[in-house]
């Protein structure tokens, strides 16, 4: 009876230790990007795509041009905005005005009035608002004016299993779904690289894109691929993660838990062993 006891106590001990082992390790064909490019050279042809601008977007419109005094009248001026709470003292941060685009994707220029942006990419707009200054001699000729659109609020969030989650700014025109990752520094350890959801918003539909990172094409064929203003990535919890939670979920249970699970059975199992 008493070898039976010691049996049994040592085969509980290695059990407990195996599964916290099995628990605690994740599964490394679910940690690789684009694992069906392992082997092999793979070639998918990705549409291009770019921002194009779309009611409420703010954008800074500058205008260059030989003439002062047509740049002054042509360009808004840029405003101080005082960072402190007193009034006497404080730092001052420079700004440059902008125009918003109204529901209809117009801006008020300055003697123009309104000039339709919708559904235009930056050099696009950049294009069209030259042209108008030109039909109204606002400037002399094409090679006497540079117009020059920059986006000001234009941006992705990234939440969840990211080493560095927020809103980030549109760094260019065709950001992808890896540059915004990249920004956010890459996902963690503990990131579901299969299930990726990108949350996109046009007009008064959303819809959620699943993107899956262990694949090659099912990233570069994804229609949010090149990712549009205001989208939302989310990155879920993988499997290890969630088996970490409390029943609650509202608890974690750290490595020093199943450090102490693991101390608790070594002792019990070297009481029966001296018994």
């Amino acid at each position: 009876m008493k070898n039976f006891g010691h049996v049994f106590w040592r085969r509980s001990f290695v059990f407990a230790l195996l599964s916290g082992a099995l628990l605690s390790c994740a599964t490394p064909e679910k940690i690789a990007y684009f694992q069906d490019t392992a082997e092999q050279e793979k070639t998918i042809k990705v549409p291009q795509a770019t921002v194009r601008l779309q009611p409420g977007d703010m954008i800074s419109i500058i205008v260059n041009t030989k003439d002062p005094e047509s740049a002054s009248i042509l360009n808004l001026p840029y405003v101080s905005q005082r960072l402190g709470s007193s009034s006497k003292e404080g730092t001052y941060n420079t700004q440059m005005s902008g125009y918003t685009l109204d529901p209809q994707g117009n801006i008020d220029f300055p003697i123009v009035g309104n000039i339709n942006l919708m559904g235009l990419t930056r050099s696009e707009a950049s294009a069209k608002i030259k042209q108008v200054l030109l039909d109204k001699h606002l400037v002399s000729d094409v090679f006497n004016a540079v117009v020059t659109v920059e986006f000001m609020n234009l941006g992705v969030s990234i939440l969840g299993e990211v080493n560095r989650p927020g809103r980030f700014a549109l760094p260019k025109d065709n950001l992808t779904i890896l540059d915004a990752l990249a920004l956010a520094g890459d996902l963690t350890i503990y990131g579901n690289r299969e299930n990726v959801r990108v949350v996109r918003t046009e007009g008064d539909i959303q819809q959620t894109h699943i993107v899956d990172l262990c694949s090659a094409e099912s990233v570069l064929n994804s229609p949010v691929y090149f990712l549009k203003q205001n989208d939302v990535i989310y990155v879920e919890p993988n499997e290890v993660k969630m088996r970490q939670s409390t029943v609650n979920g509202n608890n974690v249970r750290s490595s020093s838990f199943w450090i102490s699970i693991a101390s608790l059975l070594t002792t019990i199992t070297l009481f029966f062993i001296r018994k």
